[in-house]
Formats: C-alpha cells, sequence, structure tokens
C-alpha cells in the first residue's frame, strides 16, 4: 500500500471538525512542514473521530456492511445489494482510507512527538488497536508494522503477529497509564471520549484487551486465558459511568454516522433482532427501535430480501421500525437526526458477558458465569433508561423464548434460546452470546465478529444470495481486499493473500475463526 506519511498528517488537519472547546489553527495547516505539541491534541481528536467512522464513511463502511450482516438491520431499498452479499469492492477502499489516511498517521505521529512512557503515547496506543482490530478483523492479515511509515510499500502481516502486538500495546499503555500522578488529565478538552480520564481510559485499555482475548481463545486459548486474566485484574469496564463514548458535532462530517443514514430510511429492523426482542418482551425494543411511520407497529425485514420482495409494500421503510429516538424522531411525515448524540463506542455490559464466557472456559473472571451474565443484562438494562429493578429482575428470571416476529416472509421464531440461565453448558454459551449480542446493539462491526467467532446469537440465513461465493444458507465470513491494492501494491497483496489459507473472497474464514 503506497503510504506518505507527511501527506496523511496535513489532511488529518485540514479535514479536522472542531468539537467542545477546541479553538482554531491559525496557521494553514497545509504549509505544516514538521509536527510540534501544538498540532498533538488535534491529531488525537481526528483520529478518534475518523475511527468510529464520522458521517463521511459511516454509510458505506459500516452500516451497508457489517450492520446488515450482525442482522441488527435489513435494506428497504434495492438501491444497494450488500444485504444480499454482493460487494462493492470501492467501498473495501474506504475502510483502508479511515485507517491508513485519516487515523494512522495521526497517532503514529502523536507516538513519535511524545516521551513513549508519556499519557499522550498511551492513549494514542490504544487509539491503535482499536481501530486496526477493527480493520483486521474485516479483512484478515493487513498492512500493519509498516502502517503511516515513509515508505514506497508496506508488508502484509498475520493476524497472529498483529494480535500479539495489540496485547502488547494495551498493556504497556495501562501500565504508563498508571504511574501518571493521581488526577492527570490528558488531552483535556480534546479527547473526544473521556476528556482525558486517565482512570477511564484504564478501564477501556483493559476491557478492549479482554474483548481480544476472547476473540483469540479458539486458536490459542492459552493466550487467550493470560490476557484475559490480566486484562480482569488489571481492571475492566464495571459500570456505565466508564463507558465509552464519542462526542459528536454539527461542524464538518463529525456528526453521528447512524443518525445520518437513519434519516435516510433506507433500512428496518432486522427479523432476526425482532424475533428476540418481541419474544423475550425485552423492554429495550421501544429504545433500540420505534414503530413504523405507518401502522404505528413493531415491523421487521428479513435479511437479503429479493428485488420482488421489496418491492412489497410490507416491505418497504415507511411500513417497517427505523431506530429508536435516540439517532432520529418523526416530525409529522419527516425524518430528523439526532445528529449530536454521541456515538457508542464501547459498554461495561460487553465486559460482564466476555467475563461470563472466559469463566464457562474456567478462568478466573471475578464471579461465576451466572453471576456476571446477570450483571451484564442488568448492566445494558441500566445503560438504555430502564430503571425499574423488580422488572429488570422478572426479565433476568423469565424463561420466554423468540417469538414469530410477523414479517412478509412469515419466519418462524429464531431460536429457543431462553433468558433465564439455563443448566447445559451449551445452553449458556447460547444464551451469553445471544444476550452480549443485544447489548452492544448497534456496534454492528464487533456483533459481526463475534457471530463470526461463536456462531451466536442464532441468525435466520439471508432469503437470496447474489455472491456465488456464498451460496444461500452460508454467511459471509470477510471482506476481499480493495482493488486499489492490486494496481499500488500487487507484490505484497500476493503475499498478504497467502497468510489468508483460502482465496481472497468473502467466505474464507479469518485466523481466530476456528470451529
Amino acid at each position: 500500500m503506497r503510504k506518505n506519511i507527511l501527506y496523511g498528517t496535513m489532511l488529518g488537519l485540514s479535514m479536522l471538525s472542531c468539537t467542545k472547546d477546541f479553538k482554531d489553527i491559525n496557521t494553514d495547516p497545509n504549509n505544516i512542514t514538521e509536527i510540534t505539541q501544538r498540532e498533538l491534541p488535534f491529531m488525537f481528536a481526528k483520529a478518534q473521530s475518523s475511527s468510529a467512522m464520522n458521517r463521511s464513511f459511516y454509510q458505506t463502511v459500516q452500516n451497508l456492511g457489517a450492520d446488515l450482516y450482525a442482522q441488527y438491520f435489513a435494506l428497504t431499498t434495492n438501491s444497494f445489494s450488500t444485504d444480499r452479499y454482493q460487494l462493492t469492492p470501492d467501498w473495501q477502499r474506504r475502510f483502508w482510507t479511515v485507517i491508513y489516511v485519516d487515523t494512522a498517521p495521526q497517532l503514529k505521529s502523536i507516538m513519535e512527538n511524545t516521551d513513549p512512557k508519556s499519557g499522550e503515547a498511551a492513549l494514542a496506543n490504544i487509539m491503535w488497536v482499536y481501530a486496526f482490530h477493527r480493520l483486521t478483523d474485516h479483512f484478515g492479515p493487513v498492512p500493519y508494522f509498516g502502517a503511516a511509515e515513509a515508505q514506497d510499500v508496506i508488508p502484509y502481516d498475520p493476524m497472529d503477529k498483529i494480535y500479539a502486538d495489540f496485547f502488547s500495546r494495551l498493556t504497556t499503555a495501562v501500565e504508563n497509564l498508571k504511574a501518571l500522578p493521581s488526577g492527570t488529565a490528558i488531552f483535556q478538552g480534546y479527547d473526544l471520549v473521556y476528556d482525558g480520564n486517565t482512570e477511564k481510559w484504564i478501564h477501556f485499555a483493559n476491557a478492549l484487551r479482554l474483548r481480544l482475548a476472547l476473540r483469540i481463545s479458539k486458536v490459542d486459548p492459552q493466550m487467550a486465558k493470560t490476557e484475559a486474566e490480566a486484562a480482569v485484574a488489571a481492571g475492566v469496564m464495571t459500570d456505565n459511568s466508564q463507558n465509552a463514548s464519542m462526542l459528536k458535532s454539527l461542524s464538518g462530517n463529525d456528526t453521528n454516522g447512524l443518525s445520518q443514514v437513519a434519516v435516510w430510511n433506507e433500512f428496518s429492523m432486522s427479523s432476526t433482532i425482532a424475533s428476540y426482542l418481541k419474544g423475550y418482551e425485552d423492554p429495550r425494543l421501544g429504545i433500540y427501535f420505534q414503530p413504523s411511520f405507518t401502522g404505528k407497529a413493531f415491523n421487521s425485514v428479513r435479511n437479503g430480501a429479493t428485488s420482488i420482495d421489496l418491492g412489497n409494500v410490507r416491505n418497504q421503510s415507511a411500513s417497517n421500525s427505523n431506530v429508536g429516538t435516540y439517532w432520529v424522531r418523526y416530525n409529522g411525515g419527516a425524518i430528523e437526526g439526532n445528529f449530536t448524540q454521541n456515538f457508542h463506542v464501547m459498554c461495561a455490559a460487553e465486559s460482564f458477558f466476555l467475563r461470563a464466557e472466559g469463566a464457562l472456559n474456567g478462568w478466573n473472571m471475578g464471579g461465576t458465569a451466572k453471576e456476571l451474565y446477570e450483571q451484564g443484562i442488568q448492566t445494558s438494562m441500566q445503560q438504555w433508561g430502564v430503571s425499574d429493578d423488580a422488572a429488570i429482575r422478572n426479565y433476568i428470571a423469565s424463561s420466554k423464548m423468540p417469538v414469530a416476529p410477523g414479517d412478509y416472509h412469515q419466519s418462524p421464531a429464531v431460536s429457543s434460546t431462553a433468558i433465564r440461565w439455563g443448566t447445559s453448558m451449551a445452553e449458556q454459551r447460547e444464551q451469553v452470546g445471544t444476550q452480549k449480542w443485544l447489548a452492544i446493539y448497534p456496534n454492528g462491526m464487533e456483533a459481526w465478529a463475534e457471530y463470526r467467532r461463536t456462531g451466536y446469537p442464532k441468525m435466520y440465513p439471508i432469503i437470496q444470495s447474489d455472491n456465488s461465493d456464498l451460496p444461500k444458507g452460508t454467511f459471509i465470513n470477510r471482506l476481499p481486499y480493495p482493488l486499489t491494492e492490486a494496481t499500488d501494491n500487487l507484490d505484497e497483496l500476493t503475499k498478504g493473500r497467502a497468510l489468508l489459507g483460502g482465496p481472497d473472497n468473502a467466505a474464507t474464514k479469518l485466523w481466530w475463526d476456528a470451529d
């Protein structure tokens, strides 16, 4: 992949949108020839905003990809066909632009212009892991160790080496943050997630380390156990006050991406999540989604619906449920976006479910699997404003199961997974995976990765596949590499493809996706 570190840095500064109490840069960023301490906070904010998919990239990089593959949403339009696994090659390139132009050069500059043991370097390394784990979990081996270096081409690196570096960076970052004087604030006024609160950054880094440890639990169980136990011992998220969410702004392209695409009203609640939420009588149903504009009912669509199916009024957007009022609201016949709502990055509930799975593996997670599972449910409910303790207890004790969602295709219940803690290990693993998937909504990138790893929750097969590599009844496993790599970096791409262990198509499984 061709790279120019200075160009990437200048572009990052020139595209930076202003949020919170940011100040304007007085000099023309296009004339910057060297990086000073003055630019570093702006670079960090730019990298944060970009890594989480701002408005410019959210639709094509996440919403029309992972959000559909996680079966949170299903398309109600024939304008796109990614819901039927027909991929658009240029969209793969856009994800690489996000990482290799808008994120990595900024973070690399911070690392190179600060003390390696500083808080600034620690936060840059944490965001580096956050950004690159999402990329490699989409594609597989990627250019990593040479990313943001001033060189003509960057070689591809295997996922096991990339993950090992993730753990090393997160471990060192936490150690360095803990060594700072109490109350130290880093990038305060510029940090879009925690406003410089180092204690919360420590919890986030450890929670991310725990997530990645579970990701490799089937392919390298010993490393997974070591990293997971170390993360929990160092302090993962345990409370909603520690949730990671990113400030959004009307300036530039820095609005909430999901709010933006929801205004266009081209997708609906998927029948998979409808089956679970309706069957469980889950109080989050009316928070995650809202009734259809016509009919005022919680309606859904199956993923992969055919062009003919989508031509039926029952499958069109007005007849189905858009996302909840956190993101958009109906004003008469118009949809208005809540563009400045925080973007959800990671929540404490996820950590509880990861720990529950770890406990099922026999790891020391600081509690039993059942305790952690139930704490995860409670924490998620509270995160979304469900404050009735009795209602939460009743939900946890409920034997309710998914139901037929009532969609156009008359789909049956998607599974028979109950809420109340089961008696068999297999049932418990499915319950943990299902409730974690519900809790991390609307994070389609993480939900798709975890579905590929665990097989949970159970999902409907898509109605129709337009991808010959993915016949009906199969699920998408990765994204092929961008076409631009074949023109700009063919020799290294060829080596990268050899690391995949299969063809460069959407059917090949990633390294950690072991049965």
